[in-house]
């Protein structure tokens, strides 16, 4: 499959010399990659900072405890919400067996952040049996054992509902009812609900309070409070904010990001600053 991009630097690992290939390139907090795709499947994981992908399909929020899922030829943009240390795998199509086969984000275990920053210091190609590929195929078998989180804010087809997706992605906090949304856009709140959920898989509210989430995760990244942050999405207190924060992701919004302090990566953990989205 060929991939053409006005951005060659960034295809200087995805040529499939190896079944898996590992590596590492740090980028400054604003940067944006352009946009492209690949050859092979990817898993851009941060061990600091905090990235936004974007694809045809929607967005991904990708903190350090979590790494996002690329299939083969899935075009995509990269923008960084603050410094970010990228480790990224890249899968030859002949290595994708139980592999996920859409955009995902992913938990990121313990063990694969500590596989994936081994796989930085493995040249390729590499011998088969060997080491290094037995640690590459231990890499992927951890791959397909991760949950799948509720990160993504699915983009919908029509022209109507991606301006009302628009306002909501401009602004989280409006307030207005499924029934204002649905006068505005000169139709029944029901017919808005139904085609809203055909073209997105979620319902409006759902829809909604993953905007929300995902400008809040961003907001918290930038250092707001988690206050300014409850105030600023519309809702009545902290804790209201904080409750939906826990029941969506499993954590306190405070706590969210308290892992950043842990993820530093060791000496010789792909610390070479290597083009890799």
């Amino acid at each position: 499959m060929t991939i053409v991009s006005d951005y060659q630097h960034l295809h200087q690992y995805d040529t499939g010399i190896a079944p898996v290939v590992a590596k590492a390139r740090d980028y400054p907090a604003g940067e944006d990659t352009p946009r492209h795709a690949h050859p092979t499947a990817q898993l851009l994981y941060a061990v600091e900072g905090v990235m936004v992908v974007s694809t045809a399909l929607g967005q991904w929020i990708v903190p350090p405890t979590r790494g996002i899922w690329l299939p083969i030829a899935t075009w995509h943009q990269v923008r960084m919400i603050s410094a970010v240390r990228m480790r990224t795998v890249y899968v030859r199509e002949d290595s994708l067996d139980g592999l996920p086969q859409e955009c995902r984000v992913l938990a990121i275990s313990p063990l694969l952040r500590e596989l994936i920053l081994a796989a930085m210091d493995i040249a390729v190609p590499y011998a088969a049996d060997s080491r290094d590929e037995r640690l590459m195929k231990l890499l992927l078998d951890e791959i397909r054992s991760l949950p799948t989180l509720a990160l993504s804010l699915p983009r919908p087809q029509s022209a109507a509902l991606q301006g009302l997706c628009d306002v909501l992605l401009a602004e989280p906090g409006d307030a207005r009812s499924v029934e204002e949304w649905a006068e505005q856009l000169a139709m029944d709140a029901r017919t808005l609900q139904r085609r809203f959920s055909r073209e997105t898989g979620l319902s409006l509210g759902q829809w909604r309070r993953q905007a929300r989430l995902i400008a809040a995760l961003e907001k918290l990244a930038c250092g707001a409070s988690v206050l300014e942050v409850a105030l600023d999405l519309g809702y009545a207190s902290p804790s209201a904010f904080a409750t939906m924060f826990k029941r969506e992701l499993g954590v306190s919004p405070s706590s969210f990001y308290a892992p950043l302090a842990d993820h530093h990566a060791p000496v010789g953990s792909g610390s070479q600053h290597q083009p890799a989205s």
